[in-house]
């Protein structure tokens, strides 16, 4: 009895975090060889083109031609971290609208006070990594709402993700 006592005096405190330390570690390692828990690379089920659109709103510009244009290629950031410069499939843009009553409808024309106001919608298209839980694009699970950056030589725009498409799931 004296013997124990003496060996856990020898004891520290450190000695018994760094112990407690390798016995986690080696219980998390057989859970995962036994494949009880999953680990990321198992939650891909495949690999699929997506497209993607990106709702741009209230960008000013006076210019005599839009700088982002269908076929060009466009610096994409997700969540202010950058990603890779990517395809535009298409350019949807709209002049900012306002709501005239004309005594029986409502109609919507071009704002006549807003004339260089538009609203766009950007059609990119990428591969991505397919989980149980959508799309994933440069380690973003890309979901509507998803905050996005387009960059060109002389633009930047910052917009939202509206539509998540995914070609051939499952393939």
């Amino acid at each position: 009895m004296e013997k124990i006592k003496k060996i856990i005096k020898k004891i520290s405190l450190v000695d018994v975090i760094i112990l407690l330390t390798i016995i986690i570690a080696l219980l998390i390692g057989y859970i995962t060889f036994k494949q009880i828990r999953q680990t990321s690379d198992k939650q891909i089920i495949s690999s699929s083109e997506v497209i993607f659109h990106v709702f741009i709103r209230g960008v000013s510009y006076t210019g005599p031609e839009f700088p982002v244009k269908r076929g060009d290629k466009t610096f994409i950031t997700i969540r202010n971290v950058p990603y890779t410069e990517l395809d535009v499939q298409d350019v949807l843009l709209q002049p900012r609208k306002t709501a005239v009553y004309d005594g029986k409808t409502v109609l919507t024309i071009d704002d006549p006070a807003y004339p260089n106001l538009y609203d766009l919608v950007v059609i990119i298209k990428d591969s991505a990594k397919i989980t149980k839980d959508g799309a994933v694009v440069g380690g973003n699970k890309l979901k509507s709402g998803l905050p996005v950056t387009l960059e060109g030589s002389s633009y930047k725009f910052n917009g939202t993700v509206s539509d998540v498409v995914i070609q051939n799931p499952g393939e």
